[in-house]
């Protein structure tokens, strides 16, 4: 309840962000030195603000704040959540589709929490959604073992409506569809280039088709529904990646698997490794993400051997 009544306000502040003058930079970086954007701040307080006063958290992680956020004891409940409160506000002025990332667990801890009830592994996620905000404001959640679940937020009653269930992949990996940044190229590995030079080029087949808006939660959202493959490799330049492990990585890569699909990291720390086996040594750190069909997920990994790096 205090995650969905978060995101109501969200969605509200971006579609009234031109209005009340929110577009535009805060002037701060937060915890992993990207800039602040006016939103970003006030998505933030609008999370801590309900996670902390719903008397279900004990601990909470922010992308923008660089400590965990412990609960204080009379409010303290049984879960931790780790968020990114407002993904790809990098495309809020241009008016393209942002979202709202979340993974919670159960703490573990008899007493107080600490910091090691969050540095887990993706496996012990209870619940993990993300909430869109574009043409219309869509919350997809998944539970463990219950499925990924589909609502949007019906405006004139202020409450999500449930749209979809059980939502899975495409059958056979659907559309074939690419997604990654194709900028950072250059200081690709061999795999990653090779595997993207063949979708392009298919000797006589149809090639892959590159889609990439650059807003996680929408380019994931897509892959979802339509099938494909989402890449963030690990790079020359960005040798552990660019994306966080306890919110972006591990929540989507729960919902991926939940929804029939696969979720690795590529090449991580000189070996193979699937997405949510990870085990974060800091709340902040990074991980290469290749997430989406089987079929091209499988491709990646396939592409790594060829080329002798694993």
């Amino acid at each position: 309840m205090a995650l969905q009544l978060a995101c109501k306000a969200t969605s509200r502040a971006c579609n009234k962000a031109g209005i009340a003058m929110l577009f535009g930079l805060a002037g701060e970086v937060n915890s992993t030195g990207d800039d602040q954007k006016k939103l970003d701040v006030l998505s933030n307080e609008i999370f801590i603000d309900a996670l902390t006063n719903c008397g279900a958290c004990a601990v909470l992680v922010s992308e923008e704040n660089e400590d965990p956020i412990f609960v204080p004891e009379d409010k303290a409940g049984r879960f931790v959540v780790a968020f990114d409160p407002l993904d790809g506000s990098s495309n809020i002025d241009c008016n393209v589709s942002t979202g709202t990332i979340f993974a919670v667990y159960e703490k573990k801890s008899e007493k107080n929490a600490t910091v090691s009830d969050i540095l887990r592994t993706g496996n012990d996620i209870l619940v993990a959604g993300y909430c869109m905000y574009g043409a219309a404001t869509e919350l997809v959640i998944s539970f463990k073992g219950h499925g990924v679940h589909r609502f949007t937020l019906d405006p004139s009653l202020g409450e999500f409506v449930h749209i979809q269930a059980h939502v899975q992949l495409p059958e056979g990996g659907g559309k074939k569809i690419y997604s990654c940044n194709e900028g950072n190229s250059r200081n690709w590995d061999a795999a990653i280039k090779g595997i993207i030079g063949k979708w392009k080029d298919r000797h006589g087949d149809k090639p892959y088709a590159a889609r990439y808006v650059g807003s996680m939660v929408s380019d994931v959202h897509r892959t979802i529904l339509y099938g494909g493959v989402y890449l963030y490799p690990a790079d020359a330049k960005s040798k552990h990646g660019k994306l966080r492990v306890l919110y972006e990585g591990f929540p989507m890569a729960f919902i991926m698997e939940q929804a029939g699909g696969a979720a690795s990291c590529g090449m991580f720390k000189g070996k193979i490794q699937r997405l949510l086996d990870i085990v974060p040594e800091t709340i902040h750190e990074k991980c290469p993400v290749v997430i989406g069909c089987k079929r091209d997920v499988e491709a990646v990994l396939e592409e790594y051997k060829i080329q002798g790096l694993c």
